[in-house]
């Protein structure tokens, strides 16, 4: 029964709140850890910040982490660090994330999740919307190994003060991965940290930001995505608890989430599966109404009369409609959806209330 296929509520595009809502600046090379830079200069505002996701209904809590790595820190220069963070010196950031995320949800039923971006979210221009990454992580090998070591390096974290990652989390989220390889590289990384040894459930989505191509950036299909997120055979690595998109225009999903039940159709029927239970669907689009990101000038610009316009109804009116027609598909155990840049509490509010 279509009916009994749970809507989960994930939060919204933090970087973008804390910009719009908390008046906060972001630069490539005064805050390499965009919305992570708050771990260090202000932890109050991004609990005040998260701590409106979860009023405005959220279900799921996304860890200020998502562009933590030890290249982001290393360009971080504080007065105890003057030429950057180094790696032995992260740990104590990243709690902070996981205690700022457990306060926020302090007494109540919100879940967090650790949030991962992939590595052309740690470039400098950023390059998840291009997947165009530098020689030494241009494959499937090299992109596992730098997973797999930012894994460790928050495992590790946790470990030091007697925890372990389950106690603080209840799922990773591998986000806005616009390679195939990186697909395969994240579960593999996933595997060997241990991820399914721990019993923690973690979902990978990716991005589709060129108009008119049902596509990655490299090229890749949705049939290839959910093939490259769901097979199985020799070194898979883990099978993740949910699939999707996040970071694309709300316009796009409609087509984009027929694509991903087909494929998950095909993929289920197969020998090769590396599971035969329906994935979640995860869906975080974009909150714009036509604006656009210019990684240049790091400013939105205002794209209104471009693709997607036509339709004037309110963003959480499209993103409940295309969710309701994949809860009617079948294909899917459940589905988490939420917003990603532009989308604020507000929108999540609002969001929440097409679904109670």
């Amino acid at each position: 029964m279509t009916t009994q296929v749970p809507i989960l509520i994930l939060d919204g595009g933090l970087g973008t709140t804390l910009q719009d809502h908390h008046s906060i600046t972001f630069t490539s090379t005064s805050t390499p850890l965009w919305s992570s830079h708050l771990l260090i200069s202000s932890p109050s505002t991004l609990l005040a910040c998260q701590r409106s996701f979860v009023t405005a209904g959220s279900d799921v809590l996304l860890t200020a982490t998502y562009q933590v790595s030890t290249e982001g820190f290393s360009r971080t220069k504080t007065p105890e660090f003057p030429t950057g963070i180094p790696r032995a010196a992260i740990a104590p950031y990243i709690r902070t994330g996981l205690s700022v995320a457990a306060d926020a949800t302090a007494n109540t039923d919100c879940k967090v999740a650790l949030s991962l971006g992939p590595y052309g979210a740690c470039m400098i221009p950023g390059q998840e919307y291009s997947g165009a990454y530098d020689a030494a992580h241009n494959d499937e090998e090299s992109l596992f190994q730098w997973h797999l070591e930012r894994l460790r390096l928050i495992v590790d974290a946790v470990h030091e003060t007697g925890q372990t990652l389950q106690e603080k989390v209840q799922y990773v989220a591998f986000e806005t991965l616009p390679r195939l390889d990186e697909v395969r590289a994240v579960r593999r990384a996933a595997r060997a940290a241990g991820l399914d040894g721990m019993g923690i459930p973690f979902w990978v989505v990716c991005v589709f930001p060129i108009e008119g191509r049902d596509e990655l950036p490299d090229g890749s299909s949705v049939e290839e995505v959910v093939a490259a997120a769901l097979g199985g055979g020799d070194g898979a690595g883990a099978v993740p608890w949910g699939i999707g998109l996040n970071c694309t225009k709300v316009h796009r999903l409609e087509r984009l989430v027929k694509l991903f039940e087909d494929g998950v159709q095909k993929v289920l029927t197969r020998q090769d599966a590396g599971s035969k239970k329906q994935p979640a669907l995860v869906l975080y689009p974009d909150g714009t109404q036509g604006e656009v990101y210019n990684t240049t000038t790091q400013v939105w610009e205002n794209k209104a009369d471009g693709p997607g316009a036509a339709d004037s109804r309110p963003w959480e009116v499209q993103l409940a409609e295309v969710v309701n027609h994949a809860r009617a598909s079948g294909q899917f155990s459940s589905i988490l959806v939420g917003g990603c840049c532009k989308a604020s509490h507000h929108d999540i509010a609002k969001l929440r209330q097409q679904f109670s």
